[in-house]
């Protein structure tokens, strides 16, 4: 009897386990037949630019950099603008000349690197924008400091050009290029204080810069740094997209290196998105994650006073992160602040949520003190679409709240990762309608009829491209930068009293 059973139970686990092989190569083989439907690769897909910077490419300063860039932009117009010759012409091909969304109609080319130097700066800026963008998507900050600061929008490497730029960075490329820009905002402004800001995987990158420095003993670069929609966490499926770059190599097919191909109507975004570039995102999270918790308690007061901007909604980045893998991580201090912004919750949005966004941040929270400045930007109780911001850091105090005279525009039930630095006048994603557009209006570009004809998903003419409260955090900015300045120039005028 004894024997059967033992026979009957290997024959039922080799079963199971030939069964479960089964199962996972005809997943594979499905998985690979879906991803080798979608269109097929186009020139700015499979083009091999050789002039893009990586940490290996021996450069000593930024103004190799931009030399290097300058290489790179030319190679770009011979190998993709002059050899591109299209059966039909496209009206919003990136890649098409005279196109409407021809990055050469605006009066800037924002994929480039930028420095904006001002005699009378007060302090330094870095702007470092996220994965597959360019510096575009914090040029309204810029042109709001350019008068205040020394601004420098940096281009990170794989980015401003064609997507396939995205196929064979590392996160280490992109980090070595944000050393080389906070090297030279050093150098020009010698002892003012320097500040960052960071969208996305910019944020991650800002925060890697200090952590960096910080675990080799060395002084922070920055006095202060501003997140926006930081890449502090991701979805746990983001660690399968080395894996899925892997079965491409290994099977010979190069739409496997792709999350998504796509038409290339954003002239200062990428639509398509490799795999690898997924990957970059998720490693450097890893490694600041690893770098945070090796701190000592001493060093983590010397990181720089952080103020973060984030949505409790974000389908790119993980909100939650934001508290648990890094401001439940900070030690006490209020100059540390994260301005959250909640759903917007009219009677018929409620109705429709299938969980409160909300709910999975309550445990953090539940102390009657946190060690960092919590607001809340939230409906107003008394008027439904207008907006307050609400105090939590000291829950001993209920009545710290500030009415605004902002509100939700109608049928907008939330922000999104990718609305934060965009005011509504801006004339690319902004809803506001131009007399004569001769540019293309992706904040304009929504359309109604059947699914599945378009090129461009109908989720991307949904997603949220504008922030309704840009002003408030414009104020909270400028509240940030000048507090931080009063203290350095404090700083600066102390006597030394070391012997």
């Amino acid at each position: 009897m004894r024997a059967i059973v033992i026979g009957s139970t290997k024959h039922f686990l080799f079963a199971a386990f030939y069964g479960a092989l089964g199962i996972a190569l005809a997943l594979i083989i499905t998985g690979v037949w879906l991803l080798n439907a979608r269109p097929n690769l186009s020139l700015w897909h499979t083009t091999h630019l050789t002039s893009e910077y990586h940490q290996q490419s021996g450069l000593t300063d930024f103004s190799q950099y931009l030399q290097l860039e300058d290489k790179l932009f030319a190679e770009v117009d011979q190998q993709v603008y002059r050899q591109y010759q299209p059966e039909i012409a496209s009206p919003i091909n990136r890649y098409e000349r005279h196109s409407l969304s021809d990055p050469g109609l605006w009066q800037q080319n924002w994929n480039r690197s930028f420095e904006w130097k001002s005699p009378q700066a007060e302090f330094g800026l870095l702007l470092l924008h996220g994965m597959s963008d360019s510096p575009y998507v914090l040029s309204h900050l810029a042109q709001h400091y350019q008068h205040q600061a020394h601004v420098l929008g940096l281009r990170l490497p794989g980015h401003g050009t064609i997507p396939s730029g995205l196929t064979d960075i590392t996160w280490p490329d992109l980090a070595g290029a944000v050393s080389l820009a906070v090297a030279h905002l050093s150098e020009q402004l010698p002892g003012k204080p320097i500040y960052v800001v960071g969208f996305s995987t910019g944020a991650a990158l800002a925060l890697n810069h200090e952590l960096e420095n910080i675990s080799l003993q060395k002084p922070p670069s920055f006095d202060g740094i501003i997140m926006l929609s930081p890449a502090i966490g991701l979805a746990p499926i983001a660690a399968g997209a080395y894996w899925q770059a892997q079965l491409g190599k290994l099977l010979g097919q190069d739409k496997l290196y792709w999350n998504s191909i796509q038409t290339e109507y954003d002239p200062f975004k990428y639509q398509s998105f490799a795999v690898n570039a997924g990957d970059v995102v998720y490693q450097l999270t890893q490694r600041n994650q690893t770098l945070l918790a090796a701190l000592s308690a001493q060093q983590f007061t010397a990181i720089p006073p952080i103020l973060t901007f984030q949505s409790v909604v974000d389908d790119t980045v993980s909100s939650l992160a934001v508290v648990d893998l890094l401001y439940q991580k900070l030690p006490a201090n209020k100059e540390h602040q994260l301005v959250l912004f909640d759903v917007n919750r009219t009677r018929s949005n409620n109705q429709l949520l299938f969980q409160d966004p909300l709910a999975s941040f309550t445990p953090f929270w539940l102390a009657a003190t946190l060690p960092y400045r919590l607001s809340l930007l939230e409906n107003d109780p008394q008027s439904d679409r207008y907006v307050q911001v609400r105090e939590l850091a000291d829950k001993s105090i209920t009545d710290n709240v500030l009415t605004l005279s902002l509100e939700w525009p109608k049928d907008v039930y939330s922000l999104s990762h990718v609305a934060l630095s965009f005011p509504i006048e801006d004339t690319l994603y902004g809803p506001l309608a131009e007399d004569k557009p001769q540019k293309i209006q992706i904040g304009r570009a929504i359309y109604q009829g059947e699914r599945g004809i378009f090129s461009v998903p109908a989720d991307d003419m949904l997603r949220q491209k504008w922030n309704p409260f840009y002003p408030y955090m414009m104020s909270r900015i400028d509240e940030f930068t000048q507090a931080h300045q009063s203290e350095s120039v404090l700083d600066n005028q102390s006597p030394n009293i070391s012997q």
